[in-house]
């Protein structure tokens, strides 16, 4: 339920407020929020109740990277709240309060939702009747129960998709490969402040947040798995930047379960951790619906599909053929209707995976690679078929920069490269005759629609970790 209020909370900053980094007065917000799944007239607002107002900066951290391979799992002794980067969550009740002004007068809340362990003191609530193409302030109060006042709140902002039959100027990120032990600043990654610089409509993480496998400790269990989401989303510049950008959360192998993965996978060195177990972690603790392929209108220039590439897909190492997919027989169906049935000025495909690539010889699980030939030869001969002319894709994964052209189809794809220089490297090296631009570091890829002498165009911007322009191309309508 939805209703009125006229509220202004005193002493409350634009970010975090109420509490010291000390005080233990109530419930906090330590992990801030994030607004996810823009669409014309609705959002969906994800924020947690943690025990305390600051992540847990000087707990334990392992020594090593990876754990070795065993089969039988041992419970650590070090408990997940003692570790570093854990915020532990609290009982608490949470409420949302929007509106179209700064001053929040004639806002409009939801109800107070209370919130509990049994999924880790998780608020998540689906925001209607919004107006598009619109920007809403937004705050975000946390308290013990109906008895307490408001111990913690939260300010931020964002701007709803515009209709199809309106121009909007877009602009957006793309990022992947959000290695925790590959950190380059100990606040979050150096591309969070840089990409605060774009004004961005929102962003898209294309899977790979984190790294439930092959960083210490291994998500062996649920907690353990929750454990990766909070110290990862705990990082103050992710928190910051996220008060005033909303994304949409594509998963990957790494952050469902393990590498290179499928539903029907099983891992002894990941037990007792299943994978439905690991992909249902990844719903639970982001802004996202049940359904994880949809499709996104952004005004009369821009169309932007974001696919499921791990729930459908069938065992990597089946026989190739007809009946081996990655996206399953509805999504596929469902991709090639939607994108053949959009007007947009630019489609635009967010892939967790590569379509084009290159890939690495040893890599079995995209559609670049043999182990899914038949798929990836199939969908970009249809690219090629339906003369997609404004189609592109972008694709993370890849722990390198390029934009690549496939020699038959045409269809061109976008890597954007991993969230850090330091977790750079693997590249099959660079090939000039199917790509343009090849580099292997760290950063991300803006995209970006918006008008040229009248004439709509998207622009794809390599970016540094520091935001430098490293490659730019322009595509005309």
């Amino acid at each position: 339920m939805i209703r009125l209020v006229r509220a202004c909370l005193v002493s409350v900053s634009f970010g975090v407020g109420l509490c010291s980094a000390t005080q233990c007065c109530g419930a906090h917000l330590a992990m801030g929020f994030r607004v996810g799944e823009v669409r014309q007239s609705s959002v969906l607002i994800w924020s947690r109740v943690t025990a305390t107002a600051e992540r847990n900066w000087n707990g334990h951290r392992d020594p090593k990277k990876r754990e070795p391979r065993v089969a039988e799992y041992t419970p650590s002794p070090i408990a997940v709240a003692a570790r570093q980067g854990n915020v532990e969550g609290a009982p608490g009740e949470i409420r949302v309060t929007y509106s179209e002004r700064a001053d929040m007068v004639d806002a409009r809340a939801t109800e107070w939702i209370r919130v509990g362990p049994h999924n880790d003191f998780v608020f998540k609530q689906t925001i209607r009747g919004l107006s598009p193409g619109t920007q809403y302030f937004v705050r975000v109060d946390a308290r013990d129960n109906g008895d307490s006042p408001i111990s913690a709140s939260t300010k931020g902002r964002f701007v709803t998709a515009q209709r199809a039959d309106s121009w909007q100027r877009v602009k957006f990120s793309v990022v992947t490969g959000q290695s925790y032990w590959d950190l380059d600043h100990e606040r979050g990654y150096h591309i969070y402040p840089a990409m605060s610089k774009q004004n961005l409509n929102f962003m898209i993480t294309t899977g790979d947040t984190v790294y439930l496998d092959s960083e210490s400790p291994r998500a062996r269990t649920i907690e353990l798995a929750r454990y990766h989401w909070r110290r990862m989303n705990s990082l103050p510049r992710v928190v910051e930047f996220h008060r005033t950008t909303p994304g949409y959360w594509e998963v990957d192998d790494h952050d469902s379960f393990c590498n290179d993965g499928w539903p029907s996978m099983t891992a002894k060195w990941m037990s007792p951790l299943t994978y439905p177990q690991g992909a249902r972690v990844f719903r639970e603790q982001n802004p996202v619906a049940e359904k994880t392929f949809r499709t996104v209108r952004w005004g009369k220039g821009l169309q932007v599909w974001l696919v499921e590439g791990r729930d459908y897909r069938s065992p990597n190492n089946a026989p190739d053929g007809p009946d081996k997919m990655i996206w399953g027989k509805e999504q596929l169906a469902w991709l090639k209707s939607t994108i053949l049935a959009s007007d947009a000025d630019f489609r635009v495909l967010i892939s967790p995976t590569p379509i084009v690539g290159p890939d690495r010889s040893g890599k079995a699980d995209n559609h670049a690679n043999q182990a899914f030939a038949f798929a990836g030869n199939a969908f970009r001969k249809w690219t090629q078929d339906n003369k997609l002319s404004n189609f592109f894709v972008c694709c993370g994964d890849r722990h390198w920069q390029y934009y690549s052209i496939d020699p038959k189809s045409g269809l061109r794809e976008f890597s954007c490269g991993p969230a850090s220089d330091k977790h750079a490297g693997g590249s099959p090296k660079h090939d000039p005759k199917l790509q343009p631009f090849h580099r292997v570091k760290g950063g991300f890829l803006s995209v970006e629609v918006h008008r040229t002498k009248q004439a709509p165009t998207i622009t794809f911007r390599h970016h540094d970790v520091n935001g430098g322009v490293v490659n730019e191309l322009d595509f005309t309508h």
